[in-house]
């Protein structure tokens, strides 16, 4: 299952997946994979993203 919340929500950061890469200290291809669901990050990781977007970890990653 794809994160189309995560990719919503960086683009109206006005990050590309690169500068989102870069301020959580994850690769460009980190942040693709999540977004098109072929991975599953760390709550570590989620949180990070999380702080980057303003947001919160429910906004981004909880399963309805």
């Amino acid at each position: 299952m794809n994160n189309s919340r995560l990719t919503v929500a960086r683009i109206a950061k006005g990050y590309s997946q690169a500068e989102l890469a870069k301020l959580a200290d994850v690769s460009r291809q980190t942040v693709n994979a999540i977004e098109s669901g072929d991975y599953n990050p760390t709550l570590k990781l989620c949180v990070r993203i999380a702080k980057c977007l303003d947001t919160t970890l429910d906004k981004l990653f909880w399963e309805e």
